[in-house]
Formats: structure tokens, C-alpha cells, sequence
């Protein structure tokens, strides 16, 4: 790849808006932690590993103030780590360095950010460990959780990044279609075509597209639709009949630095007519999805808050009134970034209660599904916020797919 089709990935963060979010939420920091890679936002934040150099190995500490310069503690023997964001640097090499080289960090600090959920209620933002939490305390520093500041400085899109999502959400859509045209032809042709089959054609096309991802796609059939995490390996795989739900669960991204994922899912049925029950399920499966998705368009377009919880009611509103209660297994979406599940705000008030805001630039899925021991319903979306309107960027499937 020429550095002409790279995206910009490593440019300087940028201080003076970190610095007005702090004002505006009335914090006097946001430090950021990190060892050995553990929290990936910090890492992610900082830039820290994508300067030619590696992964730390030892623990490291970035604040940036509400007001005045950033200032850093780093390890003697990793004393570059952070040279490329702006600031003062100490080091230490000891533990009683380490901690009075923290306390000395936090002089003047009364209440910061950092990544922390108060009772794990966003596990997605709970990167930080317990112990690291009491040691900030103990300066006698109040914490409190960085969920509204990552998601302006972790999850935002830029233009060109919306843009790779798009060409990598119209990939995708190519080969979902091609799968199910591969499947149902060699069902009408007698073949014995298997899950495994499919996927392994699907991840070839994934290369013809210029698509990577961290996994081969979902292709499951019939009972294997009903577990959401199901993927066909040559050992486990199923051969897929007719007269069979089968679902197709496919994301990936451009393969240049700095692409967001997309991610889609849609159902088939190798027949001719879906039965009722099938297609009842589908049914309510496609209101919850255009229920969530009109409350966000709805909220946007009135240019009034809208957070991940919210979302999450709207659509299990649906399914709940449709009698699938019970069918409910996960959240209705999640946050899309650089990889599948980014660090942005999830729909869900299910698995977590996430109010983080959906801020404008941020792509997520609405995927609601039904599951059953015979067969399961799930179907998958993307979207993005902007500044007065959010967008569905790909179709949506409107009926089950009839293959034979």
C-alpha cells in the first residue's frame, strides 16, 4: 500500500478541545493509564505504539488538565513513550517513585476522568483496574467515569473514515448476495453444500474486495441460526437443507490504516414459501429494527439528545409487544470503529445501561434478533450520526429471502 492511500491515523490530539470538554463537564482532567496494552482507549487516544516504536511494557501515565500544559509520568527505560503528544515528561523506575511521581502528577486535581464505570455498568469503558482507581484516590483525587470523552475522542469519524466504511458496507453487501446465489444454486443443483463451504467462498471474496476482518463470516443454518456467536468451522460444521432458515453475519473494513468496520446481517430460507412462524419472527425482527431506527433519525433530525439506552427500549419495546420476550438473548447494537466493536456508545439498556450520547460522526448497528432451539432471526444494520440527520448506509432487508 503507497502512503497516498493511508489514512491519517496518527495525527496530534488534540489538547485544546480535550481541554474545553473538561471545562464543560466540570473536570479538572482526564488521565490516562495504560499497561501492557490493557486499555486500549488510552493506547488508542495517545497514539502511543503507532509511532514506529512498540507496546509498553511497563505503566504510563498522560493528564491532561483543564487548564495548562499536559504532563506525563513514564518508566526510566521507556522515557520515550509518550514523547509524541505535548507536555512535560517525569520518569520513574522504583515503586515509591512511581507513586510519588503520581502524586506529584495529580497536584492541584480534585475530580478527573478516567476510563471507569461506577459499578461496571459500561464494561466497554472500564478499562482501568481496581487497583489503579485506589491509588488515585488515595491522593485524594475524586474519579469519575471518561465515557462522554471517549466517545468524542475515540469514536468520532472523520470524512475519510465515513468513507471507507461506505465502500466496505457496499463489499459486503456483494457478497452476502453472492452467498446466498451460491448456496441456493447448489441446493437446486442436489450438491451437498455445507456451512463451512459457504463461509470459506465468502472469505476468498473477502479477498477479491479488498476487505479484512478478524474473523471468517457467520454462515449458520437452521439451529445454528439460533446461537448468536455461532460460526462454522471444518470440524463443526452442519450441511446446510432445504426447508432451513440460514444467516449470513458478515464485517469487515478496508485494508488501509485507519478504516471502520461495517457489519451486516440477513436471513434466508432455502424453500419456497416461509412458513409463518418464520416469517411472524422476521416480522417483529424488522419492526424493532426500524423502530430503533426511526427514534434516532427522529432525535436527530430535532436536533435533541439521543443515547444508547434509548435506542435499545425502542427496538426491545417492539419485541417484548410481539410476545419474543422470552427469545431476547442481546442488546440491540454496537458501537462500529476501527475494529468491529469500537469504543463508542452501545444500544443497550439490556446487557449494560449505556447513556453515553450518540454524537454526530459515530457509526453503530442496529441488529435485534429472536433465537429459538430450531431456528433464530437476526437483522443487521449500520448507521451514522451527523449534525442534523442520521443515515442507514446500506438496505435494509425488507422480507425473508425465499432462495429456491
Amino acid at each position: 500500500m503507497s502512503p497516498a492511500n493511508a489514512i491519517s491515523t496518527a495525527s496530534a490530539l488534540d489538547i485544546l478541545a480535550v481541554q474545553a470538554a473538561l471545562h464543560e463537564q466540570g473536570l479538572d482532567g482526564w488521565l490516562l493509564y495504560d499497561f501492557h496494552g490493557m486499555n486500549g482507549i488510552a493506547v488508542d487516544v495517545t497514539g502511543v505504539g503507532r509511532q514506529g516504536g512498540h507496546l509498553t511494557t511497563r505503566r504510563w501515565y498522560y493528564l491532561i488538565p483543564a487548564s495548562g500544559e499536559p504532563r506525563a509520568l513514564v518508566h526510566a527505560i521507556e522515557s520515550h513513550a509518550l514523547a509524541h503528544l505535548p507536555g512535560t515528561t517525569e520518569r520513574y523506575s522504583g515503586r515509591a517513585a512511581l507513586e510519588s511521581g503520581l502524586q506529584q502528577l495529580l497536584r492541584g486535581m480534585r475530580r478527573i476522568a478516567m476510563e471507569y464505570s461506577p459499578g461496571c455498568a459500561i464494561p466497554y469503558v472500564s478499562r482501568v483496574d481496581a487497583g489503579t482507581i485506589e491509588l488515585v484516590r488515595q491522593s485524594g483525587v475524586e474519579v469519575v467515569s471518561s465515557g462522554d470523552l471517549i466517545q468524542q475522542f475515540s469514536a468520532v469519524w472523520r470524512a475519510e473514515q465515513i468513507k471507507t466504511h461506505t465502500a466496505a458496507s457496499e463489499k459486503l453487501y456483494r457478497v452476502k448476495d453472492r452467498a446466498f446465489e451460491e448456496a441456493a444454486r447448489r441446493l437446486k443443483d442436489g450438491a451437498k453444500v455445507t456451512e463451512f463451504d459457504i463461509q470459506q467462498l465468502m472469505a476468498a471474496w473477502f479477498v477479491e474486495e479488498g476487505l479484512i476482518s478478524d474473523s471468517a463470516p457467520v454462515v449458520a443454518a437452521e439451529r445454528n441460526a439460533g446461537d448468536p456467536h455461532y460460526l462454522p468451522t471444518a470440524e463443526t460444521t452442519r450441511t446446510i437443507g432445504r426447508e432451513e432458515v440460514l444467516l449470513l453475519d458478515l464485517w469487515g473494513k478496508l485494508d488501509v490504516p485507519g478504516a471502520v468496520f461495517a457489519d451486516i446481517t440477513w436471513v434466508g430460507y432455502t424453500g419456497r414459501e416461509v412458513p409463518a412462524r418464520i416469517g411472524k419472527a422476521f416480522n417483529a425482527v424488522k419492526r424493532a429494527r426500524d423502530a430503533a431506527v426511526e427514534l434516532v433519525q427522529q432525535r436527530t433530525r430535532a436536533g435533541e439528545e439521543i443515547r444508547g439506552f434509548e435506542v435499545d427500549g425502542a427496538s426491545m419495546a417492539v419485541l417484548r409487544a410481539a410476545g419474543y420476550g422470552d427469545a431476547i438473548l442481546h442488546r440491540t447494537g454496537h458501537s462500529l470503529g476501527e475494529s468491529v466493536h469500537g469504543n463508542g456508545v452501545n444500544m443497550d439498556d439490556y446487557e449494560t445501561h449505556d447513556d453515553r450520547r450518540l454524537l454526530p460522526g459515530t457509526g453503530f448497528t442496529i441488529e435485534p434478533g429472536v433465537y429459538f432451539a430450531d431456528f433464530g432471526i437476526r437483522s443487521e444494520i449500520n448507521m451514522i450520526v451527523g449534525d442534523q440527520d442520521a443515515t442507514v448506509t446500506g438496505p435494509r432487508q425488507t422480507e425473508m429471502l425465499a432462495l429456491l
